[in-house]
């Protein structure tokens, strides 16, 4: 059963793929905190290859658009992204499981890159191509947005100090990036941000129920299956044609089972054979 109480300031568990997630980004910053250090120029290379960059997605540099979400951001804004991921990332995980907190969080961090990167080449709001961007917080919105989506009448905490309810501090969230893309500032990442609110509501609008990677196995399960039962079908019709071109009779079902004369002339009815 979902919980409909507020998201409390009591530090939840520390486990599962919430903490996997957070590790990650935790190694990542201070990784390149000590590679800006030790190596500066290898840092600058490792994220100029990395970073969220338009014009370098659209020319094969496709990983960025998961990447770009591990990279480090200012100290601060650190500190509140994978604070938003501990507290989210476990009510989902709990509800959902951990399959479908990292598929939500890996589906929102690329589907924002994406669409940021495409909407750049429109040149609105003084969008360019060439314009970069880093951090978590596109992901994070994911899972903002997708919480509020599913429980927007539940209570939340916005920074951490002012209790509101979920659906209200999501909007407000959308409304700062969204003046942040018109006004001027980190254009590419207020975009990215705001294509990450979408792609969660998106996600959990028209995901399947298990996740999109249960029902793509299950569709590749099905269509394999399916060729293999036609195969079956195929082998049985040819058998069947060149048994009579022998003058012998052999049948098969439907399903290109083969039906033994002695099954065949057996009354349905007849339960001796099962002794």
């Amino acid at each position: 059963m979902r919980s409909t109480g507020p998201i409390t300031l009591n530090l939840p568990h520390f486990s599962g793929a919430t903490r996997k997630l957070i590790l990650v980004h935790l190694a990542s910053f201070f990784g390149f905190l000590v590679l800006g250090w030790a190596a500066r120029d290898i840092a600058h290379l490792l994220t100029a290859y990395t970073v969220l960059v338009p014009q370098a997605v659209f020319h094969g540099y496709i990983w960025q658009l998961l990447t770009y979400i591990f990279l480090p951001i200012g100290l601060l804004g650190m500190i509140f992204a994978l604070l938003s991921l501990w507290f989210l990332g476990v009510w989902m995980e709990g509800t959902f499981g951990s399959r479908r907190l990292v598929e939500l969080y890996l589906f929102t961090a690329a589907g924002a890159g994406l669409l940021a990167s495409a909407i750049c080449y429109t040149h609105i709001f003084g969008l360019r191509q060439d314009l970069a961007t880093l951090g978590p917080w596109p992901a994070v919105m994911g899972l903002m947005t997708a919480f509020a989506s599913l429980m927007g009448d539940s209570e939340m905490y916005v920074f951490f100090v002012i209790k509101m309810k979920a659906k209200y501090a999501v909007a407000i969230f959308i409304l700062l990036q969204l003046a942040t893309v018109i006004q001027g500032g980190d254009r590419l990442g207020a975009l990215a941000e705001l294509c990450g609110a979408l792609c969660g509501w998106l996600y959990f609008k028209f995901a399947p129920t298990r996740g999109f990677v249960f029902g793509a196995s299950e569709r590749y399960f099905g269509l394999r299956n399916g060729y293999y039962r036609w195969k079956r079908r195929r082998a049985a019709r040819k058998f069947e044609v060149y048994m009579r071109k022998q003058n012998r009779v052999v049948k098969f079902d439907e399903e290109g089972r083969y039906i033994a004369p002695d099954d065949e002339r057996r009354d349905p009815r007849d339960r001796k054979w099962m002794n």
